[in-house]
């Protein structure tokens, strides 16, 4: 599938900065609860929160509710879903910054 000049920008742009990169390259793999995410790359809930705003503005995230926590895992019907993984699929598993926010995952506190 193609994505118009507009889509793409958007698309790009929305990736452009590095977490949300990251947690997007995450969410290929499981659901995150917001806890898990501030504990991962140790940043404030304020924060994380943002970012994940910027993504599910996108259409890039799932927001799923389950009383007061929040979970989000990749939209898999987005438009721009079929770019998104060729882009996600091109950052090296072995990434340093990568592996370091992996090896900080916790157990959801919200469970």
């Amino acid at each position: 599938m193609t994505i118009d000049v507009a889509a793409m920008t958007r698309c790009l742009k929305t990736l452009s900065d590095q977490t949300r990169l990251i947690m997007m390259r995450l969410f290929l793999e499981q659901e995150y609860c917001v806890c898990q995410l501030v504990d991962m790359f140790e940043m404030s809930q304020p924060a994380i929160s943002q970012h994940l705003r910027k993504l599910k503005n996108a259409g890039f995230v799932n927001e799923d509710r389950r009383g007061q926590w929040r979970y989000y895992s990749i939209n898999g019907s987005c438009p721009e879903f079929d770019t998104l993984q060729l882009i996600l699929h091109q950052i090296d598993q072995e990434d340093e910054l990568l592996n370091h926010i992996k090896q900080k995952k916790t157990q959801a506190c919200c469970q």
